[in-house]
């Protein structure tokens, strides 16, 4: 597939890509993705939930009544999960969420998730550029003139740029990312991948 490189001012430059069919264009492996996507989403959850059981609420140690000729159930501890204030009767305890998923199956994901936008025509290449000082209307600006359209648009960029990245940080719909940060998900997540020239072939050189 080839896709035209565009300028800031949403001209063409001239200049073509060609996208590497085994990373942009392989049938893609919906169980691949959804394996990733929900290995991804697992490991972001901090796993910190923690309620306190019966041995660790501060109450009383002595027994409530007689064991026997009360008249009803036999109680030991006010600490008891059946009373208000008593311990939580398994509770949740700090975990983690965290799994393993093998190196060949992410690769296979993130190539099935950029083939399925590329289908789309959900990518663009935008010439390389910079910003000398964070400006948000002139990132806005270079948004509208390329059509990246004003719904999840992830902007890919070969490297850190801070200035890029502060001046897109303010719009709730943009999110940009270096190349080491492109997962599964954030491909998935995203209506319109933006790749500055040169990320395409970061990502042929690593998913080949």
């Amino acid at each position: 597939m080839e896709l035209p490189v565009l300028k800031i001012d949403g001209s063409e430059s001239g200049k073509k890509v060609t996208l590497d069919d085994k990373v942009f264009g392989i049938t893609p492996n919906d169980h691949a993705i959804w394996l990733d996507v929900v290995q991804y989403l697992a490991n972001q959850r901090q796993g910190t939930a923690k309620s306190k059981d019966r041995s660790e609420v501060s109450y009383s140690t002595k027994k409530m009544g007689r064991q026997k000729g009360g008249g009803g159930a036999r109680h030991g501890s006010i600490k008891a999960g059946i009373y208000v204030g008593g311990g939580r009767v398994f509770g949740p305890k700090p975990r983690t969420y965290d799994s393993k998923l093998n190196k060949k199956v992410k690769k296979l994901a993130r190539a099935s998730a950029l083939s399925e936008k590329a289908a789309e025509n959900s990518i663009k290449i935008l010439e390389p550029f910079t910003i000398d000082a964070p400006k948000t209307k002139e990132f806005v600006k270079i948004m509208d003139a390329i059509k990246a359209g004003d719904r999840n648009v992830l902007v890919v960029l070969p490297g850190v740029q801070q200035n890029v990245f502060l001046s897109s940080r303010n719009i709730p719909e943009v999110r940009v990312i270096t190349v080491d940060e492109i997962n599964t998900y954030e491909i998935m997540h995203a209506h319109t991948l933006v790749f500055i020239d040169g990320v395409q072939d970061i990502l042929a050189e690593r998913n080949s």
